[in-house]
């Protein structure tokens, strides 16, 4: 017989379901600071449908989505599934896991009870007509967010997620390693390799954003395998060694410019824009004195959005492209079109990764060719700790995890 629940950092026997679990509940009326918006919730541990998985979570990645679900801004998550009609008053955030399947629906035959997986946020309705017909999940209609948009993530002691999702954990990584890298490495794999031709290529010049903090420090070494050139554009000069070591050509502290922002129409204005090119190519001798002179990156890996958008396409080669898949900085973009037309750019959004981006990223991470970068781990008690660090940009380089099932750091290396 099952038990009714388990202690957090303890199992229950393979493929034994208690009937509830311990969860980190965000509910409408906490919303605001991450630090009371997550609270400790005994729940019932949910059914899962024919596709899915019910996976014992061994640690979870944190990520910044987490923090905008606590704030309820800029979308009220638990409100937009009550509207579609799911009845849960409370959302159980986590869009990145680790964990030993318990449980599997009966269509599924992918993964088996006591596997040991990986877990992606990519989720989408099996029968939606785009998905039926083959083409690419991550524009289908029904495509969400698992663990934000959708419920169920893995802040909890199980999770359910569909089949797809799961991959193979990398045997040389413990679980909080193995919790913290697929959201933001899949994303970048994705800006990457799927958007040919400006897929990259050995040799690219390849310009990073934020070298040092969770998509970067993934960049970085995607481009690195791949035999590329990566640049990091950091914020300061402690975080030189830090991307060196990931494999970085060289750093490009961002402070030591001062041209950032959105472009006004006063760019049109000869005066105006003579100033603003004037730094903006200080920034491009900043690069050909990485890469070697007239070499420009052919992508421009891209997420602040507004204060450094206007200078990525400035500096981006002829017919190379700039890629995005957020706006921390603000989300008005502004540039200077004559030099997105005239010399042929693209200026391409991606948002997270479909399987075959995410199975290639994971092939890359047991290779041990990306390293997840672990900074710190977390007990379960402090997931509205670690998310309010987030939210205050207070947080360490790199990645972080919550340990859920696993009773120490350390655990699960093979």
């Amino acid at each position: 017989m099952a038990q009714e629940i388990v202690p957090v950092g303890t199992l229950p026997p393979l493929g034994e379901v208690p009937k509830k679990m311990h969860a980190q509940l965000v509910r409408p009326e906490r919303y605001g600071e991450p630090r009371t918006a997550f609270q400790v919730e005994q729940i019932d541990v949910p059914d899962i449908a024919p596709d899915e998985v019910l996976v014992a979570v061994m640690a979870a990645g944190v990520n910044y989505n987490n923090v905008w679900a606590a704030l309820g801004y800029p979308v009220d998550v638990i409100a937009a599934r009550n509207k579609k009609g799911e009845p849960e008053k409370f959302h159980i955030g986590g869009s990145d896991a680790s964990g030993i399947v318990y449980k599997v629906g009966s269509d599924v035959k992918n993964v088996k009870v006591g596997d040991e997986v990986v877990v992606h946020c990519g989720i989408w309705d099996r029968n939606d007509p785009w998905v039926k017909a083959g083409k690419d999940p991550m524009f289908a209609p029904s495509q969400i967010i698992w663990g934000y948009e959708s419920n169920w993530g893995s802040f909890a002691q199980f999770c359910k997620v569909q089949d797809h999702q799961c991959l193979p954990k990398p045997p040389h990584l413990t679980w909080e390693e193995a919790a913290a890298y697929m959201l933001v490495a899949a994303t970048a794999y994705r800006m990457l390799h799927h958007w040919s031709p400006n897929s990259v290529q050995k040799d690219d010049v390849v310009l990073i954003w934020g070298g040092a903090g969770g998509l970067g420090s993934m960049a970085i070494q995607i481009a690195k395998a791949a035999g590329a050139l990566p640049i990091a554009v950091i914020s300061s000069d402690d975080k030189i060694e830090y991307c060196k070591k990931l494999g970085a050509a060289g750093t490009i502290n961002r402070n030591n410019f001062k041209h950032w922002g959105a472009l006004t129409t006063e760019i049109n204005k000869g005066e105006v824009f003579g100033q603003w090119t004037k730094s903006a190519r200080e920034f491009g001798k900043a690069i050909w004195d990485i890469a070697g002179k007239g070499r420009n990156p052919q992508i421009v890996f891209e997420h602040p959005g507004e204060s450094t958008l206007p200078t990525s396409v400035f500096v981006c080669e002829t017919g190379g492209m700039v890629v995005i898949c957020a706006g921390t900085t603000g989300f008005n973009a502004t540039g200077d079109l004559r030099y997105l037309w005239m010399r042929q750019k693209r200026l391409q959004g991606s948002h997270f990764a479909n399987d075959e981006n995410c199975k290639g990223l994971n092939d890359l991470v047991m290779q041990k060719k990306v390293d997840p970068c672990l900074s710190k781990t977390y007990k379960f008690e402090e997931t509205g700790a670690c998310h309010q660090l987030m939210r205050e940009n207070k947080h360490p380089h790199g990645n972080m995890s919550i340990l859920v099932g696993a009773p120490s750091e350390g655990l699960g290396r093979k």
